[in-house]
Order: C-alpha cells, then sequence, then structure tokens
C-alpha cells in the first residue's frame, strides 16, 4: 500500500472512518526532518498493510493543523476508530513509529 496524501474533504473518510489503524504525518515540503522521515513512513506503507499511512501538507491544510493543535513538524499521530490514541513530534525510527501504533 502507498501513503495516502489527504485534504480537508477527504480527511473524515480516509482518517476518521477508516477500517485500519492510521500513521497520521503532517508536514510540510521545506522541512528537513520530513524529507528525512518521508522514506520510512513509505516503508511502513509498502510493508505493514495493516496500517493506513496518510500525510497533511501543513501549508495547504492550515484548518487540520489548527484543529490538531500542529506546532512543530513533523508531528505523527496513531489514530484507531477516528480516536488520537498515540502521538508523537519530530524524527522517529522506523520501529518507534510501529511502537507507536501499538
Amino acid at each position: 500500500m502507498s501513503v495516502t496524501h489527504v485534504n480537508q474533504n477527504s480527511f473524515r473518510q480516509e482518517v476518521l472512518e477508516s477500517d485500519k489503524p492510521v500513521l497520521l504525518d503532517f508536514w510540510a515540503p521545506w522541512c528537513g526532518p520530513c524529507r528525512m522521515i518521508a522514506p520510512v513512513l513509505d516503508e511502513i506503507a509498502r510493508e505493514h498493510p495493516e496500517i493506513k499511512v496518510c500525510k497533511v501538507n501543513v501549508d495547504e491544510e492550515p484548518e487540520l493543523a489548527n484543529q490538531f493543535g500542529i506546532v512543530s513538524i513533523p508531528s505523527l499521530f496513531a489514530i484507531r476508530g477516528g480516536r488520537v490514541v498515540n502521538r508523537t513530534v519530530g524524527v522517529s525510527s522506523k520501529q518507534e513509529l510501529l511502537d507507536l501504533m501499538g
């Protein structure tokens, strides 16, 4: 499976109503740490079909960033059943991200 880019219009369906746990990444193209973690997120999406990996560009979707209280990026959230169950900020290893998902 590949990473899904979401926006305000697709957020509810892709993230909140997902039948799989979602690893949600708030990022921006100018963010160095975001670029560092992107290949790790791609790997998780490919290797773990039981996890849905979604990304929100904070520059294009400031309403969603505000809704989640984003002040630093990358900010990653583990979401199950439409609810945030875990979160982390900054660069994390692949294992740390998998652990975040529970």
